[in-house]
């Protein structure tokens, strides 16, 4: 009996044990053979010789195979698309996508090889569902795994990981605990499924024709239910810091209107900052400034002052009293954001012409780079997780807003961003097709 295999390391409970054990096995399981659609995995590995407390890896191809999820295809162009979430980045014929089960993978799991020409394998419809059919036909009480193939961003070449669990503990969380110099842990969870699917690959191979492994000396990890499969593995959009690929950024930014209390990380608005005085611009000027509305008393006496300065106008403009509450209700937004950022353009190195019509072209030049500033700001502070909202009013009150802010008369303020954390995911785009907003000479 090794050390991995004692009375003490057949534990069932479901509570990390941060046990380690002093050896492990994993064993190919030959002689499968090619899978077919409507074939009993668990039925496959009958001969497999399982014990108690194994860990049975299994590729997800031949998952995907016994379940049909086979699509006859000239290319895995319209497969890719079809199985496709989300598009996160694209480079050529590369495509990294968010599939249905959330994970981010080449080419959204859609795979040319190992099946017959002019096929494609898909993913598993729903792969933890598939490992706990498995376990179930299992004589032995074990744990499953289903994997596949993943690249990852900064490393180069691929790894197998988890895609599917049934009865094998996901995660081991050793926060809050400490290490052998008293250093307490606050981030270190360990992807115990993710590892064993590696393992596992480094005896299927991926030329080898082995699709199934058996890891032995992990039974602390194998538990009497099925768990809650592969989920714990897959990060939260609010938690990923690296959601938004090189084809999100741009779309990250949304309109929000509707706010939570969660507080604003000022550190984040000024990074959004920084983006924004990356925008292009006129004679090599600046002419962007943004003033950063932090105090919570400012911020009323803006609000205040401007909604009266609306207020007159549009009496002045004949509006009846209805028709002004309901227009002022859609400055409600900025009331409702936790934080204001006023965007300002300065002409400061625009050039002056002896003509109008040139000196109104220079100042066109310099509202397009402050508008640029401003669009460059919203998308950075959508990939910082805030969301925002850019209501122009300010210009219709110029200088009460410059009065209240304390701002020189120079400054031209362009309007005004509600910033905070939004309180419902926004609702989906309107669909719009590029083709009808360009035209080609």
């Amino acid at each position: 009996m090794t050390a991995a295999e004692t009375p003490d390391d057949t534990r069932r409970d479901t509570e990390p044990t941060h046990d380690t054990p002093h050896r492990i096995e994993v064993i190919a399981v030959e002689g499968i053979g090619e899978v077919r659609p409507g074939d009993d995995v668990a039925g496959l590995l009958a001969g497999a010789g399982l014990r108690d407390g194994d860990i049975v890896v299994v590729t997800s191809k031949i998952v995907s195979k016994a379940e049909g999820r086979i699509r006859r295809a000239p290319d895995r162009s319209q497969a890719i698309e079809d199985e496709t979430e989300r598009v996160v980045a694209r480079r050529g014929d590369t495509v990294i996508s968010q599939t249905r089960h959330g994970f981010v993978m080449a080419a959204a799991g859609v795979d040319a090889s190992n099946t017959d020409p002019g096929t494609v394998l898909l993913l598993p419809e729903d792969p933890d569902a598939s490992a706990r059919r498995i376990r179930a036909g299992l004589t032995a009480r074990a744990g499953v795994i289903v994997s596949d193939t993943f690249g990852r961003p900064w490393r180069n070449g691929l790894t197998d990981v988890a895609i599917g669990v049934a009865g094998v503990r996901a995660l081991d969380d050793f926060r809050g605990t400490s290490d052998g110099y008293g250093n307490e842990l606050s981030a270190t969870v360990t992807a115990l499924a993710d590892e064993i699917a590696g393992a596992a690959e480094l005896v299927k191979g991926k030329l080898a024709g082995v699709p199934v492994a058996i890891v032995r000396g992990l039974s602390h990890l194998v538990t009497d239910d099925d768990g809650p499969g592969v989920r714990p593995l897959v990060r939260a959009a609010d938690d990923d810091l690296f959601r938004y690929g090189s084809r999100d950024v741009v779309f990250a930014r949304r309109t929000i209107r509707e706010f939570s209390d969660r507080p604003v990380d000022p550190e984040a608005v000024r990074r959004a900052v920084a983006a924004g005085i990356a925008a292009p611009a006129p004679h090599h000027t600046t002419p962007w400034r943004f003033v950063l509305v932090e105090s919570p008393e400012t911020r009323i006496k803006l609000l205040d002052a401007m909604r009266e300065a609306w207020i007159e106008d549009l009496r002045g403009d004949g509006f009846s009293e209805q028709s002004i509450a309901k227009r002022i209700r859609r400055g409600d937004v900025l009331r409702n954001a936790p934080y204001l950022v006023v965007p300002c353009l300065v002409m400061e190195g625009s050039h002056t012409y002896r003509d109008d019509r040139r000196n109104a072209s220079e100042r066109e030049m310099f509202v397009v780079a402050t508008g640029a500033g401003v669009e460059n700001f919203l998308i950075q502070l959508a990939v910082e997780g805030l969301g925002s909202a850019w209501v122009s009013s300010t210009m219709f009150c110029r200088p009460i807003v410059r009065a209240v802010l304390d701002l020189p008369d120079s400054w031209d303020p362009m309007g005004c961003v509600a910033v905070g954390h939004a309180a419902a995911p926004p609702r989906d785009r309107a669909p719009r097709d590029p083709a009808d907003f360009i035209v080609t000479r």
